[in-house]
């Protein structure tokens, strides 16, 4: 099915339906994927059918890309409710990631200081120091967690290499709130799998998470866009509605996207 790559280094802004005005960083290529997980619901695509031979980018490329174009949209007049490390992979997994975070930060300060920075990600790299210092800099430290079910999570996210879920839980856990939880919710088939995580195998475990994690808010979605492969579906409004109220009365703020 279709699937797009992002410019690069900044693509957008673009409307997000979770993020407002976005304006996105990429760290990767605008060339090809270079993710962690190859999750089959991506919008980026399945890595193998997206290969980068190409360098990540640098923080310096970056960063001019990004004030010139932040100095742009102030003439024009509208700055981005956000400004968003996402792109084409895992941006955590840059080399200077670190860099690259906190030069935007000093460019937002300067440049669109009503602006927040946000990052999206999928958590891999997030017990590495250096990633989780500038994670803590950043006003939405948005990490991935759709199951804690190892099966599920190998099935849908398709790690690349080792992934230990009750680690990632204790990472998540280690920003001390500062950190919102993203979980994709969908229903249909693949491999001759249920792909269905909303029932209470899954949702349970899930919230236990939750409570374990105390992040500021989580934001749970579903299937919006075409995905690389056949058979998924759109979990309910009605069931993400009731996930989000059993979120909610936990005492963790929730948002939602149908």
């Amino acid at each position: 099915m279709s699937t797009f790559l992002n410019d690069s280094p900044i693509f957008g802004p673009v409307r997000s339906r979770r993020l407002g005005l976005s304006l996105g960083v990429n760290m990767m290529p605008a060339s090809g994927k270079i993710c962690t997980f190859d999750c089959i619901y991506c919008e980026n695509g399945l890595n193998a059918e997206r290969p980068c031979h190409e360098p990540y980018n640098t923080a310096a490329v970056v960063l001019d890309a990004l004030e010139a174009k932040l100095r742009e949209m102030a003439a024009e007049g509208e700055l981005p409710d956000v400004i968003t490390f996402a792109g084409n992979g895992e941006p955590t997994a840059a080399p200077e990631f670190p860099q690259a975070i906190t030069g935007a930060v000093a460019l937002r300060d300067e440049l669109a200081p009503n602006s927040k920075i946000a990052v999206l990600s999928n958590g891999t790299r997030a017990d590495r120091p250096e990633v989780h210092d500038a994670l803590m800099m950043v006003d939405d430290n948005i990490l991935k967690l759709d199951t804690v079910d190892p099966a599920f999570i190998q099935l849908l996210d398709q790690p690349v290499g080792p992934y230990d879920v009750e680690h990632q839980i204790e990472t998540f856990a280690s920003f001390n709130g500062h950190v919102i939880i993203q979980t994709m919710f969908l229903s249909g088939e693949y491999r001759g799998k249920s792909l269905d995580n909303t029932g209470e195998e899954y949702v349970g475990p899930w919230l236990a998470a939750l409570e374990r994690i105390r992040p500021q808010e989580a934001t749970i979605y579903t299937v919006a866009r075409e995905t690389p492969v056949a058979g998924l579906a759109k979990a309910a409004p009605e069931v993400l509605d009731t996930i989000a109220a059993r979120v909610r009365a936990l005492g963790i703020p929730c948002q939602v996207s149908y």
